[in-house]
């Protein structure tokens, strides 16, 4: 019999298989008196979009040289909870950066580890080489440092940074280390899409905070986390022009997942996902986003009068917490020339499947580890060997029907395309390319994956971080 210690561990305890639920179906009650009091006490973050601390501009001009970044990982004191200081990691001293990168125009960083854990810096939803991957081989150890190459030679999309050290990363994650890396390119901007400051990145996560301030970290404990932090603020307000504004979601959480819904169910218009935009927007009453997911939203605020205040709740939170994620007020009117066009991006023809490959993944009750076919994470076995050129058609399938537990399937290296869904399309909100998709118990998903370019080991795992710190997670050894 599992005893309840495990059943946590495994993260079957309701919370985050709520997501089966039907669209709509609010399973975190009220507002927990305990929380109320710090709702909406606190203004938005906006991430520091980081600059560069060279650049290069190569023969071909703006378009032949490179940027260069110098990144440090380090610890130090930030203001969360009002009236209380918390120890959070940062790259460069600040929560949730930003870097924006342009196709064609490559970035070089310098990433320093003056934390006092190895840390090993993975762009999530990067096509780069392997040395620069962030594999927990190449960990750099306290003290050390590492340049990693990101040749920006893929279709625009949001991605996000974080660590894929051998042991340390959820915890490093936890503590706050991650920042978006936004690539855009000449077709995304010819778009009439919201630009500049109606372009926001909203990291969601949630944390567990002692009354001091210190962010508690009990890896098991992922049912005791209720306050949620909208880019490192508590449940923030964000003030708003009545008008267009485009936001990069990216859920940041070690395992929680989010339904969000608008208000009373007020229209979203659903444009991206991880991969970037989809082929047509999507008109959404709720967007699930579950760990290292992105989404991207745009919410037309032209419709409410100025004075509103629009609040942005999570429906599948944990039983006794607060709903509510953050509050959009509309403070004042705007001219507007952006709108969503009724095409965006179609997807590209990554071929028809020659390799078929599939993937069952279970927790094992007997030892309390997360398994993919049977297997425990070994770093010094090769899992398998997909060749470069070569469409491959993956079937993920989640056998944990037992104990209601859900997983993700996230490939390193390339973004691919859900074809099936339980013998079924996807929906319209999956069109697009993605890199982290999914599977409820008992569900399948297939997709098609096409690895290009670069050759060596990469990984795939679940990126819920407490089935990966247990063993979910395989490497593949891309070959010529």
């Amino acid at each position: 019999m599992l005893t309840r210690r495990q059943l946590i561990k495994a993260g079957a305890a309701t919370g985050l298989i709520a997501a089966a639920a039907p669209a709509g179906v609010a399973l975190a009650g009220t507002t927990a008196p305990a929380g109320a009091e710090s709702l909406f006490a606190v203004p938005l973050r906006i991430p520091k979009v980081l600059r560069p601390s060279g650049r290069s501009q190569g023969r071909g001009g703006e378009r032949g040289g490179y940027d260069v970044y110098r990144l440090t990982t380090r610890e130090v004191e930030k203001t969360v909870i009002p009236g209380t200081t918390t120890k959070m990691r940062t790259f460069n001293g600040e929560l949730m950066p930003v870097i924006r990168a342009t196709r064609g125009r490559p970035v070089v960083i310098e990433q320093v580890n003056a934390l006092d854990v190895p840390f090993s810096m993975h762009l999530h939803g990067g096509h780069v080489p392997a040395s620069s991957d962030g594999h927990p081989n190449n960990q750099v150890s306290p003290g050390g440092n590492r340049v990693f190459y990101y040749p920006n030679t893929q279709r625009a999309s949001t991605m996000w940074m974080h660590d894929h050290s051998h042991e340390a990363h959820a915890e490093n994650i936890y503590r706050g280390l991650a920042a978006s890396y936004i690539l855009t390119d000449d077709f995304e901007e010819r778009l009439p899409l919201p630009k500049g400051q109606y372009d926001v990145p909203l990291h969601l996560r949630d944390a567990q905070f002692a009354e001091d301030g210190t962010l508690v970290y009990d890896p098991e404990g992922f049912m005791k986390r209720p306050t949620i932090l909208v880019n490192g603020a508590p449940r923030p307000f964000f003030e708003v022009a009545a008008r267009k504004y485009r936001f990069r979601l990216a859920n940041t959480s070690n395992e929680r997942a989010f339904l969000l819904q608008l208000g009373e169910g007020d229209e979203m218009t659903h444009i991206g996902s991880d991969g970037g935009l989809l082929p047509a927007p999507v008109s959404a009453r709720v967007l699930e986003i579950w760990p290292a997911e992105r989404q991207e939203i745009v919410i037309d605020f032209s419709r409410y009068p100025v004075g509103s205040k629009i609040v942005l709740r999570n429906l599948i939170g944990f039983a006794g917490e607060p709903a509510e994620v953050m509050r959009f007020d509309v403070v004042r009117r705007a001219a507007d020339p952006s709108r969503v066009p009724d095409t965006l991006r179609a997807v590209p023809d990554i071929g028809t499947p020659t390799v078929e490959r599939k993937f069952v993944m279970n927790f094992d009750p007997a030892t309390g580890h997360h398994l993919i076919n049977g297997l425990h994470f070994d770093i010094n076995r090769v899992d398998l060997r997909p060749k470069v050129g070569v469409t491959e058609l993956w079937t993920v399938e989640n056998t944990d029907v037992r104990f209601g537990i859900p997983h993700s399937m996230h490939t390193h290296l390339e973004h691919f395309q859900v074809v099936e869904r339980d013998g079924a399309a996807p929906g319209p909100g999956e069109a697009g390319l993605k890199d982290t998709v999914t599977v409820m118990p008992g569900k399948t998903v297939k997709f098609k994956i096409k690895f290009t370019d670069y050759t060596g080991l990469f990984m795939f795992h679940c990126h819920l971080m407490g089935h990966l710190n247990m063993g979910m997670m395989g490497q593949m050894a891309v070959e010529n």
